[in-house]
């Protein structure tokens, strides 16, 4: 049965919890909390959308195009497709916001393998899902709204996107895309 992203889900290694609050072509919204000392697993970019930040509640520490700033409750800030960033909470308080994504594109059905994978604890220690069957989902959805890590240029992420799908056709991992997302 295919994930649904309005229950949300939790990520027991680290806390941080992800629930849709609306899901269209044209916008996908999720809250996110992030416990206090926690960050994103590394700085990226998203290819075809803009993602507007509206914290909540805490405090949203941001490295954005190499500056670093600090988002306070009741501020919004919004990162344009193709820039670089990486979030975290520095604070001793748990980070709430709501995160939106222009357009919405396929969001929902690549949400629900990310949280398909928190779900069944296919984490790291540190709680970050495996990468290699996130790579296989993307190639295999043909995903629109994909998440590059910046440091990686576009025709090898293109190589390891595919590497890793020729690697979840051996092991099988349809059968988690098909739990996940059909």
């Amino acid at each position: 049965m295919a994930i649904n992203l309005y229950n949300g889900f939790v990520n027991t290694k680290n806390g941080e919890s992800y629930k849709c609050i609306s899901s269209t072509e044209e916008s996908f919204k999720i809250e996110w909390r992030v416990q206090p000392s926690e960050h994103l697993p590394f700085e990226h970019i998203h290819l075809n959308q803009d993602e507007i930040i509206h914290v909540k509640k805490g405090e949203l520490a941001l490295m954005l195009n190499g500056k670093a700033s600090v988002i306070k409750a009741g501020n919004t800030i919004t990162i344009k497709k193709g820039e670089k960033h990486l979030a975290f909470n520095y604070s001793d308080e748990m980070l709430e916001c709501e995160i939106e994504y222009i357009p919405g594109l396929d969001s929902y059905q690549f949400f629900q393998c990310f949280g398909g994978l928190v779900i069944d604890n296919s984490v790291g220690k540190e709680g970050k899902v495996s990468i290699p069957k996130m790579c296989y989902f993307a190639k295999k959805m043909n995903a629109k709204a994909l998440t590059r890590p910046s440091g990686i240029p576009g025709p090898l992420f293109n190589f390891i996107l595919s590497f890793f799908y020729g690697i979840g056709v051996m092991f099988g991992w349809k059968r988690f895309y098909k739990k996940y997302a059909i």
